[in-house]
This record gives C-alpha cells, structure tokens and sequence, in this order.
C-alpha cells in the first residue's frame, strides 16, 4: 500500500510548524491527596513536519492519546499538565521525523467555594494546561504550562465616580468627607480571567493557588447559590473594589509576585482577562506575559505605578 503521507509534497521547500488533532475528549484520572479525581478533558496534539513530507501521520496522534490516558484508570497521573508532558514525549517517539511536539489541553474542574460556610457549592472552572517537548542534542527538552479561568465579577470604577458626582447634586450630604469611601451606583460585568505559568517539567504548581489568585485580582468572585442576604453582601463586596480590566490584570501579576515567590525567575507568566460588558455593544480585554523576574524588578510606588 502506497504511504501518501511519506511522500514528497507539491512544495517541497516548505516545511510545517504545527500539524495535528484538536478537541478529542478524553476521561484523565488525576490522583490528588484525597483520592483519584475523574477530570473531563478536551486535548489537541501537534507535531512539526519537515518540507520532504507531504502529511503528518494523525492516527498516531489518536493513537499516543488513547494509550496514554486511557491507562489513568489504572495509573492516575499527577496533574493534567502532567499527562501534557508525557503526551508529547510519546509524539516524538512515534513521528520520527518531528522535532516539536504540543499538546494543549482543557479540562472542566469543580471547586467548593461559597461567601460563607453555610453556603458552599461545588463552583466551576477550567483547567488549562500545556506542554512543549523538543528535541536536543542531549534527549528531548520537555517545558509545561499550568493554568486555569475563572468567572468573577467587576464593578467600573469610572461610572462609579460619575454617578457619585451626579448624585452629590441631588444629595448634598454625599460630599461629606465621612462619605468618600461609600460604595456608589455603577455598573457591572462578568470578569473571565486566565493565568497560566510556564516551567520546567520538574515544577509542580496546584491550580488552587492560581485561582486564588484570579479570585483575588476580581472585584469579586461569582457563586451558583446566593440567597438574598448574600447578593447584597456580594454586590456590596464588589463595588468596594471597583476595577477596570487593566486593574485586573495588574492585580493578577502583583498577586503572582507574591504567590509564586518560590518559582524561579525564569518562570513565564501568562495573562488574560475579558470584561462582558453589560452597558456597552462591544467587550473589553487586557492581556499581559512576562516572567516573574521582570515583575520581582518592578518597584512600584504607593498608589501601585512604576
């Protein structure tokens, strides 16, 4: 049977960065400290391919991953990123010809949460995770990325002030000094927040820290259990901390600094946050990536500039 896949392309000085699968959904059991955790995830696979090949072998592909993660039921991995890592060792084992192999994956991941004990529920996130493998002259170089998104809320700091000075007009008393700290009318958006850290594959991070993180830098988090008392407190919570999207980001690496202190400053920080906006026809995003180095350099002032 002829191997079309081996065979020389039409273009044959053009080689290929990134050649693969995407969404396939797997079950990946995770065994944590307090038992094997079912995630279900969503993984894509790539591997390069050089200009003397027409196409990549994808069955491969479907192949590593169904080995690999199916043997979780047996032999849980660590994390999801982990399971990234090993992928995409497998895939340069298996395509000869590849120099770089990816692996990116999603997976849903349940956490307890609630604005009192009384009202915990298990809260949805996601988990992201990333793997990079290539080959050197030493074996093959294995970087991992760990991540995870949340969904807050943010209250706008600008329409806030706005309304305060609207409302001064019409209540006097507002001007008060003892009134400058009061929360004020404004309006609301649904805050979806990523961070991701890139490392070694000998780093290990919990997604609880990183979404502690993101929790933090929103004006607040977001529960699928408020009852009446608890909205208020929420709200009230929020407009406390009102925050632009750039105030977002700028809290999620300040708070990283911090978190993270025990990474090495090589470490590659990623991040991203996306404001639904409710008054506006359009959204707004911010997005940031540095490493922990360049932020442990950062002086900043008092009121949080450099």
């Amino acid at each position: 049977m002829k191997d079309v896949h081996a065979m020389a392309p039409p273009v044959a000085w053009l080689p290929l960065g990134r050649v693969g699968i995407t969404g396939v959904r797997k079950p990946l059991n995770i065994h944590r400290a307090d038992g094997v955790h079912v995630l279900a995830a969503s993984f894509s696979v790539f591997v390069n391919i050089p200009e003397t090949k027409k196409g990549s072998d994808l069955s491969r592909n479907a192949e590593v991953l169904a080995e690999i993660v199916d043997q979780t039921v047996i032999r849980p991995m660590a994390s999801l990123e982990a399971a990234c890592a090993v992928i995409a060792r497998e895939l340069l084992n298996r395509h000869g010809y590849a120099t770089e192999a990816e692996v990116i994956a999603e997976a849903e991941y349940f956490r307890g949460m609630g604005l009192s004990d009384e009202k915990r529920s298990l809260e949805n996130f996601v988990l992201l995770a990333r793997a990079w493998a290539r080959r050197t002259n030493g074996g093959v170089e294995v970087r991992k990325a760990i991540g995870a998104e949340a969904v807050g809320m943010t209250a706008c700091p600008c329409a806030m002030e706005t309304c305060r000075s609207e409302l001064e007009k019409e209540y006097p008393l507002l001007k008060d000094p003892s009134m400058s700290s009061m929360p004020i009318i404004t309006h609301n958006q649904r805050n979806r927040t990523r961070l991701s850290l890139i490392v070694s594959e000998d780093v290990e991070i919990e997604a609880e820290e990183i979404l502690d993180v993101i929790g933090e830098a929103q004006s607040s988090p977001t529960y699928a259990i408020l009852k009446r008392g608890d909205e208020g407190r929420l709200v009230l919570n929020a407009h406390r901390k009102p925050k632009f999207v750039e105030d977002v980001i700028r809290s999620v690496l300040l708070l990283a600094r911090q978190q993270f202190a025990r990474l090495p400053g090589s470490t590659e920080v990623v991040a991203e946050t996306d404001s639904e906006e409710s008054i506006h026809k359009y959204n707004v995003k911010a997005e940031h990536r540095t490493t922990l180095d360049a932020l442990r350099a950062a002086t900043l002032t008092p009121n949080g500039t450099k």
